[in-house]
């Protein structure tokens, strides 16, 4: 008799690992602002920790990550790309002498 309780209690979580999964699968109605709030708000608490366990595990991504951040704010080796290059400093220094 306890051979057929264990096994109804197996089917029973098995069935409910699948309704639960079938209700999470179910796609959802999003309106269009609600769609655009999401995507415009600053990365979560998660994806943060994820982001810096990533840095920890694999070095070269954290600097890669650095580097893709300095050439959206226009440093290009180390140097602004608004005229801050070497050619221009050696320029500014003749003038000066």
């Amino acid at each position: 008799m306890s051979d057929w309780i264990g096994l109804g209690f197996i089917v029973l979580i098995v069935i409910g690992a699948v309704v639960g999964l079938y209700v999470l699968s179910k796609p959802y109605e999003v309106t269009q602002e609600e769609f655009d709030k999401r995507a415009h708000e600053a990365p979560g608490m998660m994806s943060a920790g994820l982001a810096s366990l990533q840095k920890f595990l694999n070095p070269a991504e954290g600097k890669a990550a650095e580097v893709q951040e300095d050439f959206k704010q226009g440093y290009l080796d180390g140097e602004q790309e608004s005229g801050d290059d070497k050619e221009s400093k050696k320029v500014k220094d003749k003038r000066k002498k």
